[in-house]
């Protein structure tokens, strides 16, 4: 029997869970069903959102693979020998070090993710006590997450067997989860005008600090009297004469991408870009070099249309599921989704401080003769850093927007540099590597490191008060921004 249920979770797990597109499309179904939609209405959310979130897929994939050549080419070119900040790389950096290093299997991970997601589900059917709101649905970040949140357990308490290490470890990752997508609630909602969902990735505590600094800096300008220039938005930006071309967002992102596609492909140089078969022969360089920097754009219009497929469905059909199984939910999903909403040229703008925080921080590196050498992956360069600035763009205006992705950039490489070389990943090539994970777990693991078995209830305890300050702060409006946010807005004037 065992066998079998086991046998069960694993098919689940492997089609559903971990592929976020089939389990947004599996919530799209049940959420039509539970409001009663006729059975073709059910079928048809079911394929828009799923398509939806391929969509996005194919968008965000194209994001990365563009950026490849650049990837490759820095460690290659340069024979830097250098742990890459890409959860990719972290999550094939754990399973070729769990068995080396603490004699277990990648295998657990997955029993790991269940417990997680399990307590994710019951810390907010159990709201009215926790005062949790959402459920992280992003699957392949799970599964990521699970993995690096394995390895860091592991190493925090090597004496624990199997089971102690399972559980513990699910209750910690699954408070995470919940809290961490709880706190991106109300300015996901205040952003998308109460679209009604929030952000289950890799840097929700950093999104959230970020827009609340974002927030502080403006009323500080207002105070000041600076309100007008100092905190204006970059969609309030009507730019003069020849540079009115960077008011369309497609004409901004294809001229800034050339620019630093275009500098960082000619230090690689076109004899190495051919050897390397990125380039082939005869292939003219320019044009490479305008491609590989326009495609930039055409992935991330494509993932913007992703986003606007799946998000109405998404938002209608929850209502049924927060209706009877999970009351006053909303569902936490990829980061990207945000990217459809605000200024469109937040994106850009984020991604290219955030690099240039993180070549600086890298830089510095070199030069202090670090042991570890980070080389930025594309992944927590652009959606760490583009994310944070949205938000900070929507609450704080142009200066947040660029300041703050300029500081995580830099916070990113300083922190999974420092943490991956204390924990001993970095020597299998790859560390997560994303906001939360220079700065959130390398201060759990600290905890559970110095204070053992205790740090662990003081982790999980930490994690629990959170949502209680922010319920405090406003207990009339913290549930109904999720449940009616046109009555929220009239009632407190947003």
């Amino acid at each position: 029997m065992g066998d079998f249920l086991m046998g069960v979770w694993s098919y689940f797990a492997s089609n559903i869970l971990t592929q976020p597109a089939y389990l947004i499309g599996f919530i799209v179904l049940l959420g039509y069903i539970l409001l009663k939609r006729p059975i073709h209405e059910c079928i048809a959310g079911f394929l828009k959102a799923t398509v939806g979130y391929f969509i996005l897929t194919v968008g965000s994939g194209g994001l990365v693979n563009n950026f490849r050549p650049i990837l490759v080419g820095l460690k290659e070119r340069f024979n830097l020998d250098a742990m890459v900040t890409d959860p990719y790389f972290g999550q094939n950096a754990v399973d070729a070090g769990l068995m080396e290093t603490f004699g277990r299997t990648f295998g657990d991970v997955m029993i790991l993710l269940l417990i997680a997601f399990i307590m994710n589900i019951l810390l907010v059917r159990f709201q009215k006590y926790t005062k949790l709101r959402a459920v992280f649905t992003t699957g392949n970040v799970q599964v990521q997450q699970a993995a690096t949140a394995f390895w860091i357990f592991l190493f925090c308490f090597p004496e624990f067997g199997r089971i102690e290490v399972l559980i513990a470890m699910g209750l910690v990752l699954g408070c995470y989860w919940a809290v961490g997508s709880n706190l991106t609630v109300d300015i996901t909602q205040d952003l998308t005008e109460g679209a009604g969902f929030a952000i289950a990735h890799q840097q929700m505590f950093g999104v959230y600090l970020f827009a609340k600094l974002s927030e502080w800096m403006k009323k500080r300008d207002e105070k000041k009297g600076k309100a007008k220039n100092e905190s204006k938005k970059l969609e309030d930006i009507e730019l003069p004469g020849f540079l009115s071309m960077f008011n369309e967002n497609m004409v901004a992102t294809s001229l800034l991408m050339l620019f630093f596609f275009g500098i960082i492909l000619l230090v690689l140089g076109q004899d190495y870009l051919i050897q390397a078969e990125f380039m082939q022969e005869g292939q003219s360089f320019l044009f490479y070099i305008m491609t590989t920097s326009l495609n930039f754009a055409v992935y991330l219009a494509i993932l913007q249309l992703g986003v606007r497929t799946f998000v109405d469905e998404l938002t209608q059909s929850f209502q049924g599921i927060s209706n009877t199984i999970l009351p006053g939910a909303v569902p936490g999903i990829d980061v990207a989704a945000t990217f459809g909403f605000g200024s469109p040229n937040a994106v850009t703008i984020g991604f290219l401080f955030g690099s240039l925080g993180q070549f600086l921080m890298i830089g510095l590196l070199i030069l202090m003769k670090s042991p570890t050498i980070v080389i930025a992956g594309f992944i927590p360069l652009f959606f760490d850093n583009a994310v944070i600035a949205v938000f900070a763009n929507n609450r704080g205006g142009i200066k947040a927007a660029c300041l703050f992705p300029f500081l995580s950039g830099i916070i990113q490489v300083g922190g999974s540099a420092l943490f991956a070389s204390w924990i001993g990943l970095s020597k299998y090539g790859g560390y997560l590597g994303m906001f939360d994970w220079a700065t959130v777990w390398p201060g759990f693991a600290i905890i559970m490191k110095i204070l053992g078995v205790v740090g662990i209830a003081v982790v999980v305890i930490v994690l629990l008060v959170i949502p209680q300050l922010q319920y405090r702060k406003n207990p009339e409006g913290y549930f109904l921004i999720v449940d009616d946010y046109e009555a929220y807005q009239e009632k407190f004037n947003k």
